[in-house]
């Protein structure tokens, strides 16, 4: 059973619905309210009554485990994110933040040089909150589960694999990047306003290595010309160190305070993201990847308007100064390099022609047979079955372990679904 509305553009079409029914949060907020639960309940339900036509469990069962480990790796990449993320905000101290100038951004300089040329109209639209982080990570959602309606190639569990490496590979990437080299933000007052109660005074690492020699270009000379610390710097304030047992590693990475000590996990919830500039953007990773997973499983004009969607939100990034423009650009060819490169755990286009030889190899007697005996039903049969490429669990039907599979994998990623639109609406 198809859908043909489905194919001819119903998932574009409803990935604009999500967008402008969750702007109206803006716009008009009592009809946000009314619609947004609305759209959230139809959606699940239509997915929800596909279950039993879907033909493609066997292949989602295959890539359970490779998603599975994908999500682990993908959590643990963003676990080694957060703290250096901490690292790189609490080694300079408080001071340091306060008193560092932004960097010269050019990107920030045209989009005000174009605030004067272009009309009010179109600036507006630039400025608009039209897509978030949580709009990306949906519409991504919303393009694996459409495997249900056979307008993406299955498996979506591969797609969501595919999707979760990349992104875990990016976010380690970019974690070794932005703690290589510490940069001042873009929003001076950001570390005041959020990290109120990180230590003031550097980190002792920093007082020996940093400190003594960044305000003198002859000092800096001499740490070249010696390439060692010279300056004695012995009297270090002292950072207050709590028992974290197995975990005390951690306290020269992540500063705690008397008032934020008592659990390393519970410091690193409290973090609420960087301040100094961390290059690249994470936030327009995960929109590059979920264009690029549009574009090649889905294409059409849709991916198109979310390729515009994506270079709005570069925009819209540098423009609030969450970001400079360096952080966007690399962002964004970092994203479509890597999506490229991993194009071994999922494609839409991976296996096509060569599975179908092979296939239609095993059955090539079975074809010559129903061929000689003109049995043109059988021959249908048989190329139906290389095309769908589940020959045998078509004939038997699939299992009871198998809808147990299938419960509890659209169980799983309806959770998933929730979980994003409730951690993630803030972006």
């Amino acid at each position: 059973m198809r859908w043909p509305a489905v194919k001819t553009g119903g998932l574009g079409v409803t990935a604009v619905a999500y967008v402008v029914i969750d702007y109206l949060r803006i716009l008009s907020p009592t009809w946000h309210e009314r619609l947004q639960p609305f759209l959230w309940s139809l959606l699940a339900l239509v997915a929800v009554t596909r279950v039993p036509f879907y033909r493609h469990w066997s292949a989602e069962f295959r890539a359970a485990i490779p998603f599975l480990a994908s999500m682990i790796f993908m959590l643990s990449a963003l676990l080694f994110e957060a703290l250096n993320v901490r690292f790189v905000t609490a080694v300079m101290g408080l001071d340091w933040h306060n008193a560092r100038p932004p960097l010269p951004d050019t990107g920030q300089w045209l989009l005000l040089a174009l605030n004067e040329k272009l009309p009010e109209a179109v600036v507006e639209i630039l400025r608009a909150h039209i897509i978030g982080l949580h709009h990306y990570l949906m519409l991504f959602i919303m393009l694996a589960f459409s495997v249900l309606f056979d307008s993406v190639k299955a498996p979506g569990l591969g797609l969501g694999a595919r999707y979760m490496f990349t992104m875990a590979v990016g976010r380690l990437l970019r974690a070794i990047t932005f703690a290589s080299t510490i940069m001042p933000s873009a929003r001076p007052w950001c570390a005041s306003s959020r990290y109120g109660i990180i230590p003031r005074h550097p980190h002792r690492w920093a007082q020996k290595y940093y400190v003594p020699y960044a305000a003198d270009a002859n000092a800096i000379r001499q740490v070249i010309q010696r390439d060692m610390a010279y300056v004695d710097t012995s009297n270090y304030t002292v950072d207050y160190r709590p028992d974290w047992g197995s975990m005390s590693f951690l306290i020269d990475f992540l500063r705690p305070t008397t008032s934020e000590g008592s659990s390393w996990y519970s410091l690193l919830k409290l973090a609420g993201g960087g301040c100094n500039d961390l290059v690249y953007s994470g936030h327009m990773l995960v929109a590059v990847l979920t264009a690029m997973a549009w574009t090649e499983a889905y294409g059409g004009y849709s991916s198109a308007l979310i390729w515009l969607l994506v270079m709005h939100s570069a925009q819209r990034e540098v423009r609030e100064r969450h970001h400079y423009s360096i952080d966007c650009l690399v962002a964004i060819y970092v994203g479509i390099l890597l999506w490229k490169m991993t194009g071994f755990i999922w494609s839409a286009k991976g296996g096509t022609r060569d599975s179908r030889l092979a296939k239609l190899g095993k059955i090539q007697g079975r074809l010559l047979q129903a061929a000689k005996d003109s049995d043109m039903d059988e021959v249908r049969e048989l190329l139906k079955d290389v095309e769908l490429g589940n020959q045998e669990g078509q004939k038997q039907g699939p299992s009871k372990v198998m809808w147990l599979f299938a419960s509890g994998t659209i169980f799983f990623s309806l959770t998933i679904v929730i979980l994003a639109f409730t951690l993630t609406s803030d972006g």
